[in-house]
């Protein structure tokens, strides 16, 4: 399962710095930081002659308390508070990453281009996140899949077969399947996965 993980991540070929400099406020990304004293680099608008900065705030909702009917279900969201937060900032490099890269390969002509180009970074990537990914355990990955859905529009299984190919996509898929996981699972955010969104909405609120 953890060669899975770190499959999903690969042929995702998530690369922070790669798309960290492009602004979208349809994306939600936030203001490009020039380091220590020279402030920030945001987008602008001119009115009457006078050039106003224009920054765009995420919108943010507001949760009560969460009030636990049992104990078992207190342990189990401290569990997956654990497990959503060590998971959701690769999700989001996913999600950098993949709106990134479609935008790269279509600059490029032929099919030999864009195999060597995923090659590259696949390979970039590993020597740069394989440590990382062999930790993850079994429920992480599982969720991460899920998260890929929630970030991106697709399952995991679409973004590996749209990087890699079907024989690709199904070969992961099988092997997924032995461990009990899916890579076409979706993301339920007002069922199965509520207790997830609730924990995501906290963490981008600051409360968790």
């Amino acid at each position: 399962m953890r060669a899975i993980c770190l499959t999903i991540v690969l042929f995702t070929n998530f690369l922070l710095i790669a798309h960290a400099q492009d602004y979208d406020p349809d994306l939600g990304r936030p203001p490009l930081y020039l380091g220590p004293g020279n402030g920030f680099l945001v987008t602008g608008t001119v009115v009457n002659g006078d050039t106003i900065a224009l920054i765009y705030l995420r919108e943010v909702t507001v949760l009560p308390a969460f009030h636990f009917i049992s104990k078992k279900q207190e342990e189990r969201y401290s569990r997956l508070v654990y497990y959503v937060k060590k998971v959701y900032p690769y999700s989001l490099i996913i999600r950098n990453t993949v709106f990134s890269m479609e935008e790269d390969l279509r600059k490029l002509r032929t099919e030999r281009e864009k195999k060597m180009y995923i090659d590259k970074k696949e390979k970039e990537l590993r020597g740069q996140f394989e440590g990382q990914l062999v930790k993850m355990t079994v429920t992480q990955g599982k969720i991460l899949i899920k998260l890929v859905d929630r970030q991106t529009g697709r399952t995991t299984y679409e973004v590996v077969k749209q990087l890699k190919g079907s024989i690709s996509a199904f070969f992961w898929q099988s092997i997924a399947r032995v461990f009990g996981s899916n890579l076409k699972s979706e993301y339920d955010a007002k069922g199965d996965d509520a207790m997830i969104e609730d924990i995501i909405i906290r963490i981008e609120n600051g409360q968790l």
